[in-house]
This record gives structure tokens, sequence and C-alpha cells, in this order.
């Protein structure tokens, strides 16, 4: 049995990074660990000098990193690409989404508004800023914390309305997902991988990697609510 690959990766990949382990086809012989946090956790760990082999993050995050020496330059590649998706508590009325005036009506009406701390909650913010009612909203929005999936609140009816990636969305009881945000306000968070600077088996892990980002592995980015790339 060859050294374990310690992969880890930001709550939005955890079911597909488990997904793509499973069908790796040199998984009987290449034991692999997914560790899943939050994506400031992970950052955190990571700079911190802590020792992975992988590292799977949206792909600006991969970038700062490589740039710091965490992650071997040249390594990265990309896994797949996942938009901004809407959620309510489940039977809950659904809103319009079907246009940015409609979105931003949805959140003016939408009583305690939901976010992540990962790529789609700092978008979240900035759109908020931009429509000119974060002052206004900003006694009830609600940011969970990292790693705690968006859906969780509104299915504990803490948010109203909420917004996160799909794949963290698609498996949470007690909630309707609405839609995506519409054409023109969505915005698609690249995630991409790359090998650790303390990894001791860097061959190894490329060849993961590489099955990670063949067109081998689409079937399973599109059931975990992704697109490949």
């Amino acid at each position: 049995m060859a050294s374990q690959i310690h992969i880890l990766s930001s709550m939005a990949t955890k079911q597909l990074l488990a997904d793509l382990v499973a069908q790796y086809p040199q998984a009987q012989a290449q034991d692999v660990l997914v560790e899943s946090v939050g994506g400031v956790d992970a950052a955190r760990r990571v700079q911190s000098g802590e020792a992975f082999d992988a590292i799977v993050l949206a792909a600006n995050v991969i970038d700062q990193m490589t740039e710091a020496g965490h992650i071997v330059a040249g390594s990265r590649v990309d896994l797949v690409e996942s938009g901004v998706y809407v959620a309510v508590r489940a039977g809950a009325p659904r809103p319009d989404l079907g246009s940015e005036a409609a979105v931003k009506q949805a959140v003016l009406d939408g009583g305690t508004i939901g976010y992540s701390t990962g790529p789609s909650g700092v978008y979240l913010s900035k759109l908020f800023e931009r429509w000119g009612i974060a002052d206004q909203i900003k006694d009830r929005t609600v940011q969970s914390q990292p790693g705690v999936p968006v859906g969780t609140l509104i299915a504990k009816g803490e948010v109203d309305l909420g917004f996160q990636q799909l794949s963290e969305m698609m498996n949470v009881p007690g909630i309707d997902i609405v839609g995506p945000l519409p054409p023109g306000l969505q915005i698609m968070t690249t995630f991409s991988a790359g090998v650790a600077a303390t990894s001791a088996q860097p061959d190894t892990v490329r060849k993961l990697l590489a099955f990670m980002a063949s067109a081998e592995a689409a079937g399973i980015k599109r059931k975990n609510g992704m697109e490949p790339l």
C-alpha cells in the first residue's frame, strides 16, 4: 500500500471529491483521505504550514497559495465551476429569480438573508453594496460559520432566503432550491486543485489530480451540481 494522500478542501467540493476518489482506478492500491472544512479554515491551516498532499479551493485562492509557496508552481488543475443558487425553507413561497431587479426585490422582501464565508458570500456582500442596500438589510443578514452550509440555517428557520453553491445546497433536507441566479447576475466560481509544497509524493498526487480533471470524471461532477471544465 502506497503512502496515504491527504487532500484538504472546502465544503463546496466535499461530496464531489469523495465520489471522485471512490471512482479513482488506483483506489484499491492508493489510500486517499479527503478532509473538508470551511474555506477560511482551510486557507489558514495551509498558511500555518500544516502538511498536506493536495489542496482543493477556489482558483484564485490556489493562485495566491502558489505565489506564497504553499502549492507547487505549475501544478494547478481546474476541476469544476459552480454557480450561486437560491433556496428557501421547504414549502415556503418561492421568489421570482428571473432578473436582477427581481432578485434584488426578493432580498428586500425576503426576511432574513443567509450567505456563506466562501466565494458566493463574498460576491453577495459586494452585490448588496453595489445595489445600495447593504445598510438597509444588515440587521437581517446572517453569514454562516465556516463549514456550516447555509441550507442548514434555512432548514432550522434561522434564515428565510439563502444563497450558496448548489453543491452545498442540493443534499440538505428541509429546504427547497428555487434556482440559480439569472444570467447577468450569476457568478461562476472555479474550483481548482494543486499539489501542496509539503507533499512527499508529488508525482503520485499529480496522477490523482489528472484523473479528477479528466473527461472520465465529468458525469460525477454534474451529479454533484457542478460543471466540468
